[in-house]
């Protein structure tokens, strides 16, 4: 067994037995959701209320708030098909709250950037911002018109990656090109999206028209 495996394996034991202890504990998976948009929001804050002095520190702290953000948006779902709490609202609530979520980490980025004067980044943590929520809106609008539609490869787990990588190593640097990464590559989905849901609606014309 390699150590990837083995890191692997470890992994899945521990969020197995994280999703048992919550589901023995009966809390509700939209509670759990709901959690992770608060703990999103504590690590915004922490984007916001960064100064130069000690941006490092709290970028740091943000980045490790958005680790435990993460562990929730990953055992929300699992712990609804554990306990048999699988719904059709549970999606849209986990959905409606991820896009919350989003805009918080951004919103707490932009925060940080208009306060420190640099405008370029500004533009850019509001860019990165509304190309995130299209992401997710291309995709919820392609799939009503044709079923599915999960082209593309920044979709928000990615997405989360990137932004806590650029807080956890900010010390060097790495904020600013992973959100000029994220920029370039949400667009890229976005621009895939479209392209794909316009030759599938091509292709369903044609196929009509020659019944």
């Amino acid at each position: 067994m390699t150590w990837t495996s083995a890191f692997g394996k470890g992994s899945g034991w521990l969020l197995w037995k994280i999703v048992r202890g919550l589901a023995l504990s009966r809390i509700s998976p939209n509670t759990l959701t709901f959690i992770g948009l608060i703990i999103n929001i504590i690590a915004a804050f922490f984007f916001g209320y960064a100064r130069n002095s000690n941006a490092d520190r709290m970028f740091l702290y943000a980045g490790l708030i958005l680790i435990g953000a993460g562990l929730f948006d990953m055992v929300d779902g699992r712990v609804a098909r554990a306990t048999n709490q699988v719904s059709v609202f549970g999606a849209f609530f986990d959905s409606v709250i991820d896009r919350y979520s989003d805009v918080a980490i951004f919103f707490g980025l932009l925060v940080y950037y208009a306060r420190g004067n640099r405008f370029q980044y500004v533009v850019l943590a509001a860019f990165c911002m509304t190309a995130s929520l299209m992401v997710s809106y291309t995709r919820a609008r392609a799939e009503a018109l044709i079923g599915s539609c999960k082209v593309g490869f920044m979709e928000r787990p990615e997405r989360i990656v990137l932004v806590i990588l650029g807080a956890l190593f900010n010390r060097w640097g790495v904020m600013a090109p992973a959100l000029w990464v994220l920029a370039f590559m949400t667009t890229l989905t976005v621009i895939h999206r479209i392209r794909y849901t316009f030759l599938e609606t091509q292709r369903r014309k044609l196929s009509a028209a020659t019944l």
